[in-house]
């Protein structure tokens, strides 16, 4: 009897938690649209262009930050090769494209097992890259720099990339399906010297053998002119959609994870598009507007427009266009995810710096309604980064109307990029010195941007496996002081932000003396002259790394156990800003007596102090 009724109590306690914590489900039930996000299949990318007219010092610009949850880092070096009559060149799967295809051996990590293409993509360890098919291969392929997607040849042409949204999303198929923009983006450089060339070549690619994956939009530029070429997956199981556009000169073009080209006007000197789109999209039902005598809206007629959330892809071009023209007095909200209030590209307020594009692509919305590094969320220390797990949206919104529960801001800068660069061809210096790749590994607001030129590049760039960690790959060193900063970001990020600053002044120093030293043997002896300029930059690359092993070090020791340490004045208490502390509970901690507390409060401890006492019994 008295083990009975000791029960009692404990377990109408349960009832009432259990019934309380019904009625909170049953009502958050009720006032929410179910929706479950589709599970990441990419994570977005943010791509910017700067042409020679936007520019400071009249160079052309690319930029990409790829955000590729910890995908394949590594920055390999293709070199120029000469091929047999007949041969044909094999097209690889990308799983970047839409995750990893063990059909054809292809991988996030690594994203491609093949010596033929280059040595840093030997891999012997791994297993071989299986074709999906193969084309016709030329006579003479150039050299360029790869990464997730190609970057940058030795003649000057440049990519950029972002994923976006798009009706279709499928994988490779042999006969139907060949091409994904990676791999588009890899043909083009090996054969083209100019934008032009390479837009036709990828249509021609498409059309011919078929496009799989997801939407995207790759910017693509030469010294001189810069354009935009958008692909989506066709309708039916084989072709491709794509357009293109040119950027006028003088302005600046940015694009994140949605597709930036709207009306196809016909008879439009500055666009492209594929032969059969026209016929495809209304064939499809798909064309817009249905109005056949209005021109094709690209983004609605293959997309539902915003890309994972409202404003994931929105806020970072009003960021951008914001920054680059805050004249034109942007707002950073819009009616829906296919606003025309952001232009497809803007003239700058003012010339466009490789510095300008650097801190951009570092950016969180600082000093902005947005700024990640304020808010609670921010913690203590301001950090920008924001986390996501299960319960965030992922991928391409298959249903734009969907309600969420709630989302974070997307910025530029995110905890999952694996890289950025900022492509720079410099006007009025022989081609030999007028490349150079601006390379940040890791996030770029926590690392240093180096110069590196379309040649061999150290072994420590090429080399990145994210699955395991390793002293030999420089990514590694700069994601350990990217991680660690999150520590005690707004301590730990000046730090950091003067050592970049020193690394990224010695480069544009070490660029410039280059520029003289090697000016005579560019003329005379081109390959030599550049053979010379990338190992003086390797070098200079090497030397970052191992500094940013010495920084990590430093972090350690400066801000162990919580404090600030210097040498001649250790243990320096710093503890957390009033305007945080006053965010908590710490003015309700143990300092303050039970009996002055208010009376809801010692109502409150009272209930649990009886509920405790419940439990216990």
């Amino acid at each position: 009897m008295n083990n009975i009724q000791q029960t009692i109590p404990f377990k109408r306690t349960l009832y009432v938690v259990a019934g309380l914590l019904s009625v909170v489900l049953l009502s958050e039930w009720l006032s929410t649209d179910v929706y479950l996000p589709p599970m990441p299949k990419n994570t977005g990318c943010t791509t910017t262009i700067v042409t020679p007219g936007a520019s400071e010092d009249g160079s052309m610009l690319v930029s990409h930050s790829d955000d590729n949850d910890l995908g394949d880092q590594s920055i390999v070096y293709v070199p120029a090769s000469d091929w047999p009559k007949n041969s044909q060149r094999p097209v690889y799967a990308s799983a970047v494209a839409v995750g990893d295809q063990p059909q054809y051996n292809a991988f996030l990590v690594p994203r491609l097992v093949c010596k033929d293409r280059a040595p840093g993509y030997a891999h012997p360890n791994e297993k071989q890259s299986i074709p999906i098919g193969f084309i016709p291969q030329v006579a003479h392929t150039y050299a360029y720099i790869d990464g997730n997607y190609g970057i940058m040849n030795e003649h000057g042409l440049m990519f950029g990339e972002c994923t976006d949204g798009s009706f279709v999303s499928n994988g490779p198929e042999a006969g139907k399906r060949m091409f994904y923009s990676s791999e588009l983006s890899r043909v083009a450089l090996e054969r083209c010297k100019t934008a032009r060339e390479a837009i036709k070549l990828i249509g021609e690619l498409i059309e011919t053998y078929g496009y799989y994956g997801t939407g995207e939009t790759l910017p693509v530029a030469d010294p001189k002119e810069a354009w935009v070429i958008e692909m989506a997956p066709g309708p039916d199981e084989t072709g491709g959609l794509w357009a293109a556009q040119r950027v006028p000169n003088g302005h600046f073009f940015v694009a994140a994870n949605e597709f930036r080209i709207r009306d196809l006007v016909p008879n439009n000197p500055d666009q492209m598009w594929g032969k059969t789109l026209t016929t495809t999209l209304e064939k499809a039902g798909w064309r817009f507007p249905k109005d056949v005598s209005k021109p094709i809206d690209w983004l609605k007629s293959v997309s539902h427009g915003e890309y994972n959330h409202p404003y994931y892809s929105l806020r970072r071009v009003w960021r951008a266009l914001s920054i680059a023209a805050p004249s034109i007095g942007l707002s950073p909200w819009v009616k829906d995810g296919a606003t025309r209030d952001y232009p497809f590209s803007v003239k700058p307020d003012a010339k466009i710096s490789v510095a300008d594009l650097m801190r951009l692509h570092r950016d969180h919305y600082e000093g902005t309604e947005f700024d990640l590094t304020k808010s609670i969320a921010a913690g203590p220390f301001g950090s920008p980064e924001r986390y996501l797990g299960s319960y965030d949206p992922h991928g391409d919104v298959g249903n734009p109307n969907a309600k969420l529960n709630g989302a974070w801001e997307r910025p530029i800068s995110m905890f999952y990029t694996g890289y950025a660069f900022v492509c720079q061809w410099k006007p009025n210096l022989p081609e030999a010195l007028a490349g150079t790749i601006w390379l940040a590994l890791d996030r770029p607001a926590e690392s240093v941007f180096v110069p590196l030129a379309v040649g061999p590049i150290p072994d420590s760039y090429e080399n990145c496996d994210t699955r395991k960690f390793s002293k030999d790959s420089a990514w590694w060193a700069y994601d350990l002081v990217g991680n660690y900063a999150q520590l005690k970001f707004s301590y730990m990020i000046k730090d950091i932000q003067d050592r970049a600053t020193k690394h990224e002044t010695e480069a544009k120093r070490l660029l410039t003396t280059m520029e003289t030293d090697l000016a005579a043997m560019a003329v005379r002896k081109p390959h030599d002259a550049a053979m010379q300029r990338s190992k003086r930059l390797n070098a200079h690359a090497a030397t970052v790394q191992k500094d940013w092993e010495r920084l990590f070090e430093l972090l350690v020791a400066k801000y162990a156990q919580g404090f600030v340490n210097e040498p001649n004045k250790m243990s320096q208490g710093v503890g957390y800003s009033q305007e945080w502390l006053d965010r908590t509970n710490y003015a309700q901690g143990p300092a303050r007596s039970y009996e002055k507390l208010s009376f809801p409060a010692r109502v409150w401890a009272w209930a649990c102090k009886s509920l405790s006492s419940l439990q216990a019994r």
